[in-house]
């Protein structure tokens, strides 16, 4: 196949990215990346790095295609159930961030929703797509407050982790704290590692602010979430969120 383009069939083109994914099948990452999941996740057996390396190859000839055309290929993507494939979806959808509109909001909340099925996939989603898109617009924060009381637990723990980023550069706190409130007691270990990863990060630049968040919380926040706050945190601050 010469170069693709949308003068292809869509289908030719993704069978075509799909060889690709086939032929750098590395035996060791398809042996050990179902270890890292509790969940059954389906894999091809491709390194992240090469993922990458093939999205950013067969995203150039996307370039002069129309953004819902590109989206209508990730949701084709997305709709395998392969991790890999989930990877160049959100690839590709982050490379057209410049491109980013409010309407595109309920597509990748509508790809989280029903094909999100593992912690890899949400956080490769959230931290860039969807958090690039909510700093450019912040009126969608209430949205992800409204994911914290969702049934869907890829929806709840999109609601801490769209705001990794951000966070580390110190935005959003306030809403980082309602986040945080929102899903303090949730009994699932997953969302709980989702809002101490957001905790962790805002203490990178609001450490106080974040330290006497966990203070003030510490005798309901489940110890896994109490972990993953104050990791960053000097050792003496580690120690007295610890202490019982």
């Amino acid at each position: 196949m010469k170069n693709p383009t949308f003068t292809y069939d869509r289908n030719e083109f993704l069978s075509v990215i799909r060889e690709k994914l086939i032929q750098n099948v590395d035996p060791k990452t398809k042996e050990s990346g179902p270890k890292f999941f509790k969940e059954q996740v389906k894999l091809h057996g491709v390194k992240v790095a090469t993922v990458t390396k093939i999205s950013k190859e067969y995203f150039k000839y996307l370039r002069d295609g129309n953004k819902n055309e590109v989206f209508a290929l990730c949701e084709e993507l997305w709709k395998s159930g392969y991790m890999e494939e989930s990877f160049i979806a959100c690839n590709w959808s982050y490379y057209l961030h410049e491109q980013y509109a409010p309407e595109d909001f309920l597509v990748f909340e509508n790809w989280l929703s029903w094909y999100v099925n593992n912690w890899a996939s949400c956080d490769t989603l959230c931290n860039h797509t969807i958090g690039t898109l909510v700093e450019m617009y912040p009126e969608f924060v209430k949205k992800l407050i409204q994911w914290t009381q969702s049934k869907n637990r890829w929806l709840r723990r999109g609601a801490a982790v769209t705001l990794i980023i951000p966070a580390r550069h110190g935005k959003f706190l306030i809403d980082v704290f309602k986040i945080a409130d929102e899903l303090l007691v949730d009994k699932d270990d997953l969302v709980q590692k989702g809002y101490g990863w957001m905790l962790k990060a805002a203490s990178e630049a609001h450490q106080k602010q974040v330290f006497d968040y966990v203070i003030k919380n510490k005798s309901k926040m489940p110890r896994t979430a109490l972990r993953y706050a104050i990791e960053k945190m000097p050792e003496k601050l580690r120690k007295e969120a610890m202490e019982k």
